[in-house]
C-alpha cells in the first residue's frame, strides 16, 4: 500500500524495505519455531543498532547462516565461526555470532523440554498477544515487566544477548505483543 492510503505507523516513514516490514510482518502473532529463531537471530544482531541496519541485511544473514537453521547453526565449528568473521555482508560482531551458536543450541533445548520454543515462548501470554493501545509509537516502552522475567528466563537457560530491550523487541517482532498505533491500518488486522 503506498504511504498516501492508509494510516500506518510513523516510524517506517517512507523507506520501502520499512514499510514493507511493517506492512506485511511486524506484530503479526509467529508460532513456528523456524521463525522465531529467524528473529531471535536478527534481534540479537541488532542490539546497540537500529532495525533498519538489520533489516537492509537480512537477506546475507539468511545466506551465511544457513537459511537461520538452527540445527545447523548449533553445530557450527571454529571454521564457520572464523567464516562468519570475514562476511562482510553481516554484522561481524564476534560476540553476536558467538551468541547465534549458543543460543541455537539453548533454542533446541528448549525444544526438548517443552516441544517447541513457540509453546515455551508463548505461554508467557496464555497463547494470544497483548493487545496495547498506543496513540503514538513513541510511547511504546522499551521494555516491560513481562519483558524482564522472560530475558531473566532465557538467560538461565543459556541464551545471550537476549536482554529486556532485546527481547520486548522480539516479543513486538513476533506479535506477542500489538504494539501498532491504535490509527494504523495494522492494528485490527494482527
Amino acid at each position: 500500500m503506498k504511504n498516501e492510503d492508509v494510516h500506518r505507523c510513523a516510524w517506517p516513514k517512507d523507506d520501502p524495505l520499512y514499510v514493507k516490514y511493517h506492512d506485511e510482518e511486524w506484530g503479526v502473532p509467529v508460532y513456528d519455531d523456524d521463525t522465531l529463531f529467524e528473529f531471535l537471530t536478527l534481534e540479537t544482531f541488532q542490539a546497540g543498532l537500529s532495525w533498519i541496519t538489520v533489516l537492509r541485511k537480512r537477506e546475507n544473514f539468511r545466506k551465511a547462516f544457513d537459511n537461520f537453521d538452527y540445527n545447523k547453526i548449533a553445530h557450527y565449528d571454529e571454521n564457520k565461526y572464523k567464516e562468519l568473521l570475514q562476511n562482510s555482508g553481516i554484522i561481524r560482531n564476534k560476540l553476536k555470532i558467538k551468541a547465534t551458536i549458543t543460543n541455537a543450541q539453548a533454542f533446541m533445548k528448549i525444544q526438548e523440554e517443552f516441544g517447541s520454543f513457540s509453546k515455551y515462548i508463548w505461554d508467557f501470554v496464555d497463547g494470544k498477544p497483548i493487545k496495547n493501545t498506543l496513540k503514538d509509537h513513541r510511547d511504546a516502552p522499551a521494555n516491560t515487566p513481562l519483558s524482564d522475567i522472560i530475558s531473566k528466563d532465557l538467560k538461565k537457560r543459556g541464551f545471550k544477548f537476549v536482554g529486556t530491550t532485546v527481547v520486548y523487541a522480539h516479543m513486538q517482532a513476533t506479535g506477542m505483543v500489538n504494539d501498532h498505533e491504535v490509527s494504523c491500518f495494522r492494528y485490527n488486522e494482527v
